[in-house]
């Protein structure tokens, strides 16, 4: 099978597409004949050398979380698919014998990872965490949920949001920030997103955000969100000074969801400022499957039309991932194997 395969951790022009053996699904496991698989700043971390997930001795690599596709073959003691069946992965891994494994919610677990493998034209993966495909979502559509509308989601759930409320996302039209954006419409959400490009903020709201500022500086965005409102809550995909700009900006009782560090690593808080609001900081890792399996229904009843600025083939991978760094999207890119 033809997978691209990182084979330098040096950015896009690592990546290289290369021959590998087609796997054999051991126990539990499925063989998946991938459609399409969306790819993400995950990924491009790994790419760029800036994950200790991997290491040069790792190489080649095939990353790719998001996939979709068609059973091809299961292994012994698989139950729930069979070969011909559509389907999308839940790429969590988890132990299964921890106390948030038994008690819940899975991303909890002590041993947590994620499922690497999907940049192929198979993928061998647990058959237990792919999700039934109906006839109205297509692999591309499905290859875009895992990941950026997943994170989103399982955040807006942290976030105890309620329709009619006001939410703010910064850096509103990267990934997860558009899926906050139009998950938040779906759920009658307000919302507020930022952007340093006024075509991209015009799209955006298009696609659901009730108000729209242009801008990076801290505090020029702090000056037109209130004037605006006090947000209820905040969904930080970016850390850095993107926090405390949301926490100044936030309501008495506010809640924030942080997911990511795109901006920087650490950040400083006014901790007077935030026990004397009430203020919550609420870390978020990726979802569960139950919340996908809640996506993948969104998108089946029509209330969820995932944003895919472009789909690219199993060749242009690369090419994709230079997009991506460049910050020339709107929305997910999605590898597709035709």
């Amino acid at each position: 099978m033809r997978a691209a395969a990182f084979t330098e951790l040096i950015g896009p022009d690592g990546v290289d597409v290369v021959e590998q053996p087609t796997p054999d699904p051991g126990p539990g496991e499925a063989l998946v004949d991938v459609d399409a698989c969306s790819i993400n700043h995950h990924d491009l971390w790994i790419l760029n050398g800036a994950s200790a997930m991997i290491d040069p001795t790792d190489l080649p690599f095939v990353s790719g979380l998001d996939v979709a596709g068609t059973v091809s073959e299961v292994g012994e003691g698989v139950t729930g698919v069979e070969p011909g069946d559509r389907v999308v992965l839940c790429p969590n891994e988890t132990c299964g014998t921890c106390r948030f494994c038994r008690e819940g919610p899975e991303n909890l677990c002590e041993n947590y990872s994620l499922y690497h493998g999907g940049l192929a034209e198979a993928a061998c993966v647990e058959a237990s965490r792919l999700l039934p495909l109906s006839d109205d979502v297509d692999a591309t559509t499905a290859a875009a949920l895992p990941t950026a509308y997943l994170t989103a989601y399982h955040m807006l759930r942290r976030a105890d949001l309620e329709p009619g409320d006001l939410l703010f996302v910064p850096g509103a039209t990267g990934g997860v920030g558009v899926a906050a954006v139009q998950l938040a419409d779906v759920l009658g959400v307000r919302s507020i997103g930022t952007s340093s490009s006024a075509s991209k903020l015009e799209t955006l709201s298009t696609l659901g955000a009730d108000h729209t500022i242009q801008g990076t500086d801290p505090d020029e965005l702090r000056a037109a969100v209130e004037a605006v409102g006090r947000p209820d809550a905040v969904v930080n995909h970016l850390g850095g000074v993107y926090t405390g700009l949301g926490l100044d900006v936030m309501r008495r009782g506010g809640r924030m969801v942080v997911c990511g560090r795109t901006a920087g690593p650490t950040s400083e808080i006014d901790i007077a400022s935030l026990f004397r609001s009430h203020h919550r900081v609420i870390g978020s890792t990726m979802g569960t499957q139950a919340d996908l399996e809640r996506l993948v229904d969104l998108v089946a009843s029509g209330d969820l039309s995932p944003r895919i600025d472009r789909t690219v083939p199993l060749d242009e991978t690369g090419d994709a991932f230079a997009t991506m760094r460049d910050r020339d999207t709107l929305g997910k890119l999605v590898v597709t194997m035709e």
